[in-house]
């Protein structure tokens, strides 16, 4: 048995997709040790994580080889925070000096990220500050313009647009800080995440920034990449493949469509995928090249949105399983399986040796890090626990087919808050398909609704 692979990880927050995720994929190596901390510690859509305690977690780390950062998390509380507090970039920067100095007393190599704050394009402030509710879209049509011509006229109060502007410049400081800290060596590799990002905006200009920055320094350590919560097991990946040489081909369902721009992203689909194979520790290839094939089901057009009520046609012809190692990237709407292309899927036996996993989790970004990560964890692992990647794959059945293509919506229409019960009685009929394909049998299977909203599900196996 060769010496395990330590790893300690750092969520942006406490959604099941960075914690037990996280946690899950790593179970299917056992030869990986992945330290998390208590999950009480991190913060949720209403309240913060407790940042002294994840110091006191960091500090009370046995040696480890790799350490996770989500620098959003170690500086604001978490993601959303990172757009909230009032807190002065002095204090905030003081916060995350400290945490260098810790870092710099473990033995460890460090993998962070930072996001790039986003400008959402709607009138929710359920994850913005309160003016959002109703300023939201006038925002992101003022950043839009300013972006891309210039100048741009608005009739949003001038002390909400200062307010936003003042935001969005102590978080830029923030990360120029970052690349500061990159630059001296500190961070192994620093991701600067383009979180829910357009073709234009202030996001995209600060980008360009970035970039300049980057290329004046020559720092081969700093990434700028599209994405954001997928980009923790984007590292995970990293920690996994470093040393090795895989290469990832991808082969497309519909070709014509990869000049295409997925919804949420600011780069065309082929250089989102290009980009999330590079940030996994793997190289692009051509599929006789390549030791593993990643089959994207992707969009011609337009990515759908079915919760937005964005129908698009699914992938309905038949397809031939890759015979090398694969796995499916099922891109075709932004949050939600193709029914289409699932229909065909489950008539074939794909579930076999050479099957590397699915994912279809929210933005093109997510479900490409998140499928990869899962893929090269079971294409690299010492000690295999196939257990463990039938449980990954289960939940991502569950969650991005069962609930987000087909219940998400439904439920929505027919109970008035998230009840986990009446999920669980649509949810029987989608179990039971997936534990004949999978070759599984759960004593139980449970969900909650950890956010009290229907966007994300925790579905929860014993």
């Amino acid at each position: 048995m060769s010496e395990k692979k330590k790893i300690a990880l750092i969520p942006i927050d406490n959604r099941p997709v960075c914690y037990e995720l996280a946690q899950d994929i790593a179970a299917i190596d056992e030869n990986i040790e992945l330290f998390l901390p208590p999950k009480w510690l991190l913060g949720d859509l209403k309240k913060n994580s407790r940042i002294d305690g994840i110091y006191s977690w960091v500090e009370s780390l046995a040696e480890v080889d790799y350490l996770i950062v989500s620098l959003d998390t170690i500086a604001y509380g978490g993601l959303i925070p990172s757009r909230r507090t009032t807190e002065s970039f002095q204090e905030i920067k003081a916060r995350i000096d400290k945490f260098v100095d810790l870092f710099k007393r473990k033995n460890a190599k460090i993998l962070a990220v930072s996001s790039i704050m986003r400008i959402s394009n709607n009138n929710i402030n359920e994850e913005e500050k309160e003016y959002w509710s109703k300023y939201g879209k006038k925002i992101f049509k003022y950043s839009w313009e300013l972006s891309k011509n210039g100048e741009a006229k608005t009739d949003v109060p001038p002390d909400i647009i200062e307010d936003y502007i003042l935001t969005r410049k102590r978080n830029f400081e923030i990360n120029c800080a970052y690349i500061e800290y990159a630059e001296s060596g500190i961070f192994d590799t620093l991701v600067l995440s383009k979180d829910d990002c357009a073709e234009f905006g202030l996001n995209i200009q600060e980008c360009r920034k970035f970039e300049a920055m980057i290329k004046e320094k020559e720092l081969k350590n700093v990434l700028l990449k599209t994405g954001a919560d997928e980009i923790p097991l984007s590292l995970l990946s990293r920690a996994v493949t470093e040393g090795k040489s895989i290469k990832i081909a991808p082969v497309f369902t519909r070709p014509e469509g990869i000049g295409k721009i997925s919804k949420y992203e600011d780069v065309t689909v082929a250089e989102s995928v290009k980009g999330q194979i590079l940030l996994a520790g793997a190289a692009p290839a051509a599929p006789d090249d390549a030791d593993i094939i990643l089959f994207v089901n992707n969009f011609p057009e337009i990515q759908g949105e079915l919760v937005m009520g964005v129908d698009v046609e699914g992938f309905k012809q038949d397809f031939e399983l890759p015979k090398k190692p694969f796995l499916i990237a099922d891109i075709l709407n932004a949050n939600g399986a193709d029914n289409d292309f699932i229909n065909i899927l489950t008539e074939k036996d794909f579930f076999k040796g050479n099957f590397l996993g699915y994912a279809g989790w929210n933005t093109t970004g997510n479900t490409l890090g998140s499928a990869l990560c899962c893929a090269l964890v079971k294409f690299c692992a010492k000690n295999y626990n196939e257990d463990a990647f039938k449980k990954v794959q289960t939940v991502r059945f569950l969650d991005d087919w069962a609930y987000q293509a087909n219940l998400r919506k439904y439920l929505r229409n027919t109970v008035k808050n998230p009840d986990p019960s009446e999920l669980k009685k649509v949810m029987r009929p989608f179990e039971r398909l997936i534990a004949r394909k999978l070759g599984t049998n759960y004593a139980q299977i449970a969900y909650e609704f950890p956010w009290e909203r229907f966007f994300e599900v925790f579905v929860k196996i014993s």
